[in-house]
């Protein structure tokens, strides 16, 4: 037993394909995807930060969404791009450990400002007239740092779980990160409990936040009858991109955490979703369907090109 960490000084990441033409496909994509995705979100944290859209709660929270979207993928995606470029694939045990920590504390940030954000929506159209004072920004800023404290309480479990785990055999994971169910098909030890204790952090927060956000978006779409026809297209227009994002974000994690507690080769094709695809469009969705977003980008952009300075030709 004295032995069994012998060979966590590193681990191998065996990727997403052995195949050379995927893996070149693959960089170039998630390059893109990364590229955009830290544009996108860039823009849309100086647009709003530079116009007055900043003192409505909805954008208030798109920021600290956009950030998060920043910093979730960046736990994951640069390894996997430098891992696809160089063909090496090993990863450090602290390193390892700290990628599974942030990716969960990030992603849990994420889980629980989407919920904020339906909440937001739910108080927006379901009592306007009290909008603001319902929510003012004492009350935003305590849904921001309940988010944080949510993000923590999800993830301080997860770490300290992993870091548990004895490893003496294999040192192969099956994935591109490191995650906890790829973690514990390789330890050499009953990982039962602990699958079980996974699934009741990581599956149920996944579940019973997207159930709580679908119930409210269920009351939104009913509270929307009694408004007149213009209320309800800007209403479904601003809910239709919130749906979007969380669709693309829980479905796939409820099917990689809520289920037996073992890993399948699917499993890497979903994480795909909520690591890569949906934070890169969630600037998209955002900012296409809301036509404040795209005012105030053209606005603030037009102005900070308008007052840079301009170089002068010399006279000839």
């Amino acid at each position: 037993m004295e032995n069994q960490n012998n060979v966590t000084e590193f681990f191998i990441l065996l990727g997403l394909s052995y195949n050379q033409n995927i893996q070149t496909f693959c960089f170039v994509f998630f390059l893109f995807c990364y590229i955009s995705l830290l544009i996108r979100n860039l823009l849309i944290l100086i647009s709003i930060q530079c116009s007055p859209l900043f003192n409505q709660p909805m954008y208030y929270f798109l920021t600290h969404l956009s950030s998060m979207d920043i910093c979730y993928t960046s736990s994951v995606t640069p390894k996997l791009i430098g891992d696809l470029l160089w063909g090496t694939k090993n990863i450090s045990y602290d390193n390892c450990m700290l990628q599974l920590f942030a990716m969960h504390f990030f992603g849990g940030i994420e889980i629980f400002i989407l919920t904020a954000m339906a909440f937001d929506r739910s108080v927006a159209i379901c009592k306007p007239l009290h909008y603001m004072i319902i929510m003012n920004r004492t009350k935003r800023n305590l849904l921001i740092l309940a988010a944080w404290a949510g993000g923590a309480v999800h993830s301080i479990p997860q770490l300290s779980m992993a870091i548990q785990l004895p490893f003496c055999g294999s040192k192969e994971i099956d994935h591109y990160f490191c995650d906890i169910f790829p973690l514990l098909k390789i330890a050499c030890t009953d990982t039962y409990i602990t699958g079980v204790l996974v699934v009741a952090n990581s599956g149920m927060v996944a579940l019973v936040t997207f159930v709580v956000l679908v119930v409210s978006y269920v009351i939104i779409l009913f509270t929307l009858i009694n408004h007149s026809a213009e209320g309800r297209r800007k209403a479904l227009s601003t809910c239709a991109s919130h749906i979007t994002v969380v669709m693309l974000f829980f479905v796939p994690s409820i099917f990689d955490y809520l289920r037996p507690p073992t890993a399948y080769p699917e499993d890497k094709v979903f994480a795909l979703f909520y690591t890569i695809v949906a934070p890169m469009l969630n600037p998209l969705i955002y900012t296409l369907r809301n036509t404040e977003m795209k005012n105030a980008m053209r606005k603030v952009w037009y102005r900070l090109v308008s007052t840079a300075p301009q170089q002068k030709l010399p006279i000839p």
